[in-house]
This record gives C-alpha cells, sequence and structure tokens, in this order.
C-alpha cells in the first residue's frame, strides 16, 4: 500500500493522462524519488534553468514522507494546502526532514517565480487506528479518513440525502454541494472544480475504487455521477459516513445572503 502520491507537474486533474507518461507517482514505505531539472534518476523533473539537475529527494515513510535539500544556498517551502497558511521550510543542505501534512504542495524558488509539485499522503494513521501495546505489527485502516479535512465535508454533504433517508436515492450534484458547504467558514471559498478535486482523492486515493470509463460530459463539468454514486454507496456500506458526522455540516435552514442583502 502506497505511503505517499506524487502528483507531478501538469494537468491537475487525476488520471487525466491514462495512455501517457503517468500523471501520478506511487511511493511506498522505504520508496525514494529525486526530483530536479532532470539528471539520470530524476522522476519528478521541473522543467526551470533555476533548478538544480539534482535539487531533492522524497523519501515515503510509514505513514508520512521527508524531504531532502541538496541545494547549498536556497530553502524549499512545503504549504499544508488543508491549513490555513501552514507551511514549513526546510532549509539547504537538509537531509530527511519530516512532512505531516496529508494535502502538501512543494515550492522550490526558480527563475520563472517557482517550480511546484504536489504530494498527497492518504494513509496518515490516527489514535483510534493503532494497535495495543505489545500487539504485534500495526494495523493498517483501509480507508483513512480524517474527519478534519475539507474533503471529508464533501463526502458527508454527498451522503447526507441517504443518511437522512435511507429510501432516498438521489444524490447531490457538485454545485449542490458547493451550496452545502459554502456557509461553513472553512469553506467560503469553495468551487466546483475543488469539489471535483476533493471527489477524485477520495475515489483513487482514499477508498481505492478501481477507475471505470464513463460516459459522455454531464452537467458537472464532465462528470456523470458515477463516481459519486459509487462514493456514496462504499462510504455508507462500510460506515465511513454516519448519522452523526451530519453535526459537521451547517444547519439545513443556513444560506448565503444574497448581493441585495449583503449590501443591506
Amino acid at each position: 500500500m502506497e505511503t505517499i502520491i506524487v502528483q507531478l507537474p501538469g494537468p491537475t486533474r487525476w488520471g487525466a493522462d491514462e495512455t501517457g507518461s503517468p500523471e501520478l507517482i506511487h511511493l511506498g514505505p522505504g520508496d525514494i524519488a529525486d526530483f530536479g531539472r532532470g539528471t539520470a534518476g530524476v522522476r519528478i523533473v521541473l522543467k526551470d534553468p533555476g533548478i538544480s539537475r539534482r535539487a531533492g529527494q522524497l523519501e515515503a515513510a510509514g505513514d508520512y514522507w521527508r524531504l531532502s535539500n541538496f541545494s547549498r544556498s536556497v530553502s524549499y517551502v512545503v504549504e499544508n494546502l488543508e491549513g490555513a497558511g501552514e507551511y514549513l521550510t526546510v532549509a539547504p543542505g537538509r537531509l530527511g526532514a519530516p512532512v505531516p501534512f496529508e494535502f502538501s504542495r512543494v515550492v522550490l524558488p526558480a527563475l520563472s517565480g517557482t517550480a511546484t509539485f504536489k504530494v498527497f499522503a492518504p494513509q496518515h494513521a490516527y489514535l483510534g487506528e493503532l494497535s495495543a501495546p505489545g500487539g504485534g505489527e500495526q494495523t493498517v485502516h483501509p480507508f483513512a479518513l480524517d474527519p478534519t479535512s475539507k474533503y471529508f465535508l464533501v463526502l458527508v454533504a454527498l451522503c447526507e440525502p441517504r443518511l437522512r433517508d435511507p429510501s432516498d436515492s438521489t444524490l447531490p450534484g457538485v454545485g449542490q454541494i458547493v451550496e452545502r458547504l459554502r456557509p461553513l467558514e472553512s469553506c467560503r471559498d469553495l468551487t466546483r472544480s475543488a469539489v471535483n478535486y476533493h471527489i477524485d482523492y477520495l475515489a483513487f486515493a482514499k477508498l481505492r475504487l478501481e477507475p471505470v470509463e464513463e460516459a459522455a460530459a454531464g452537467p458537472d463539468g464532465g462528470r456523470t455521477g458515477a463516481k459519486r454514486t459509487r462514493l456514496a454507496s462504499v462510504a455508507l456500506r462500510f460506515g465511513l459516513v454516519r448519522e452523526e458526522h451530519l453535526g459537521l455540516l451547517p444547519p439545513r435552514s443556513a444560506r448565503r445572503p444574497a448581493p441585495q442583502e449583503a449590501g443591506a
């Protein structure tokens, strides 16, 4: 099972290039991947003349990853994409700096401004998943979901109709999920593309659904709803989202003020 998934620079959608060079690199415990402008063995290529040919290295650990900075003069930044501006700095020459974030963006100074790539650590462990002391090898939860994350809010909003009424077969569309979550402070800037991104992450990284060929483009930006249906089915079947999680959502009466109300 992979510890981290590296999204190479380029298209932001998961699985956008199924037939050419892989968009994603999957690393298990102990695996490494070098990054830089490019030389033998470099797997994460950042095409900027201001970046060293071999600028650094990622190493997958148990349920997190480490970053090594091979530069002698510049620091690298790892941003927490789920945090409020949270980041850590990896100093020049620093080896094996542990990164605790689940969603990360690695930022390197470059002649074009910055060069970036994203790293996901979907197998983070939490207290309830740890085995008892002396109980042998730790059990890895097959669905390691963080209930404090934004992707989990998206999953709860997706499953809400069926949690409230199991006979209700309808699922909210991407636009409806956006409107449902926007009253939350953490989701004020949520967009349709961000919701689609979280749905892809849940499907391919967290719940590891088998990819299926989807039908023609639908109203949700090219997604027909098959992926959302399968996500909700797995989440509800295995109790990943339960009735008590509905408390994470804003009250159903909550709505954003209309433009004329906002200016009143």
